[in-house]
């Protein structure tokens, strides 16, 4: 497995960002490069670092820019910063990111508790954001990427409208976004309704649906997975150990399992171009950044099955 070998499918790790702002503590800063490196070592393509917010609400980000501009130093690593409106685009371009990730959330509630934004307000923020990347001088400047949050319902409001999310979808390909996935934020989605909505997705905005963002906080997030994959989903994104969550979902679990979702690639002969082996050991340096933080994860407690063989090793894919 190395950086140039094609993959079936990209797993985009989030755990420096969406993990390390759930949890109070920061984790040093010295430490995040490290874990970074690592996850990229082990293969890992594409990594979410930081978060650039206000670091008087998130005081665990207020490194991001220094850790972006760590994270872009390693070859062949596109390095991705969550920036809820023009001011945090600003911080992460000024940093180097490759992608910036906006939030914009279908409920109402939950987009005025997350980013004091309607949703309507959210989508004008990407519209901005939008223009600044176009009036860069250097080309090609960042792509923006859209997660729709609550996409699947919300812990504030209960069900969410589905043709509004896919309306919202059309909306924001309109004020610019390169892509448009779907976050299960609060862990409410079942398999049926992912496979669903990601066809209704696809079918209503083409090749710029986007990536998947499933929690477990149910026990359902691996088989979300395999429902997102039959509606033609190839982009997850994971946490490693499952770390992270939405302050808006009390007793969150949080993000699938980087770990768990390689295995489940891999098993059904779907190519990551991740050595699991390498990804468990990277676990350790979480462990040294937060000692006593609880993880997750069930590939590393039970082990590699005997006779593991992965996709790429197989020669086929489905």
């Amino acid at each position: 497995m190395t950086e140039s070998a094609p993959i079936d499918v990209l797993v985009s790790e989030v755990g420096p960002r969406d993990g390390l702002q759930s949890i109070k503590r920061a984790m040093p800063t010295a430490v995040k490069h490290r874990w970074i490196a690592a996850l990229a070592a082990a293969g890992l393509r594409e990594i979410e670092v930081g978060s650039f917010v206000s670091p008087k609400l998130l005081p665990q980000m207020a490194d991001a820019g220094e850790v972006v501009r760590e994270a872009i130093r390693i070859p062949n690593l596109t390095v991705l910063a969550l920036v809820p409106n023009l001011k945090g685009a600003e911080g992460a371009i000024e940093a180097g990111a490759h992608k910036l990730t906006m939030p914009v959330s279908a409920s109402r509630a939950h987009s005025l508790a997350n980013i004091r934004k309607t949703p309507e307000e959210a989508i004008e923020e990407v519209r901005n954001v939008r223009a600044l990347c176009d009036g860069l001088a250097r080309a090609p400047g960042p792509t923006v990427e859209v997660g729709i949050s609550t996409a699947f319902g919300c812990s504030m409001e209960g069900a969410v409208s589905e043709d509004w999310v896919i309306r919202m979808a059309a909306m924001l390909v309109e004020a610019g976004a390169d892509s448009v996935g779907l976050s299960d934020s609060v862990g409410y989605a079942n398999p049926v309704q992912v496979k669903r909505m990601f066809t209704r997705l696809r079918g209503e905005i083409g090749d710029k649906a986007g990536a998947a963002h499933l929690h477990n906080t149910r026990g359902q997030g691996l088989a979300n997975v395999v429902a997102a994959l039959e509606a033609g989903v190839t982009t997850f994104d994971a946490s490693q150990g499952g770390i992270g969550g939405c302050p808006y979902a009390p007793g969150a679990t949080g993000n699938i399992v980087t770990e768990d979702l390689v295995f489940l690639l891999e098993s059904m002969g779907l190519r990551t171009g991740i050595d699991l082996e390498k990804l468990i050991a990277a676990r350790g340096i979480i462990a040294e950044g937060l000692p006593g933080e609880q993880i997750y994860g069930s590939v590393p407690e039970a082990g590699l099955p005997k006779g593991f063989v992965y996709a790429a090793a197989k020669g086929t894919t489905p």
